[in-house]
């Protein structure tokens, strides 16, 4: 383990032998990064902003508590503990939300209960889906439905199937 906590800095290391031995400026490459950094990162703020401001209306108004009260018959007969119902719909809006939800629920129910190790899978086996989707697609005129959809769908089912997993093992 202390071998690999060597690989970066041997990485960097490397880079910058190169560049010494081919005379490339590094620091004059560098800035001319950051240069073409800085556009694409203006370009994506307004698509992240909204993201998260929805997140954060979601949860606020009340919605994601109905919503999780109005489909916790739906999991509980898929499977899935309704305990962690909030987790799953928080999370393809906010990482940091369903990690926030996901050390509540270890904390209430523990890590090696049925729901814990759900609620474990829930959030390491889904992405934040509008959130990636903000990125990768900022500025595109494409149709984000479908692979919205597609990602949603993935992600509920990779759900299911760690739920059965977690019950069967």
């Amino acid at each position: 383990m202390k071998y690999a906590a060597l690989l970066l800095p041997l990485l960097f290391l490397a880079v910058f032998a190169v560049a010494l031995i081919k005379r490339v400026k590094l620091y004059d490459c560098f800035t001319e990064g950051v240069k073409g950094a800085v556009p694409l990162v203006l370009s994506l703020f307004p698509y992240l902003a909204s993201v998260l401001i929805l997140a954060e209306l979601f949860e606020q108004s009340g919605v994601s508590a109905a919503l999780t009260q109005a489909l916790s018959p739906v999991f509980s007969f898929l499977g899935i503990p309704p305990e962690i119902g909030k987790l799953v719909l928080i999370k393809p809006f906010s990482g940091s939300g369903a990690t926030a939800l996901l050390a509540e629920v270890l904390h209430t129910y523990g890590a090696d209960s049925y729901i814990g190790k759900c609620a474990s899978v829930a959030f390491s086996s889904s992405e934040t889906v509008f959130f990636i989707s903000a990125v990768y697609f900022a500025g595109s005129k494409k149709n984000l439905a479908k692979p919205v959809v597609i990602s949603l769908l993935a992600n509920f089912f990779s759900l299911i199937l760690g739920c059965f997993l977690c019950r069967v093992l």
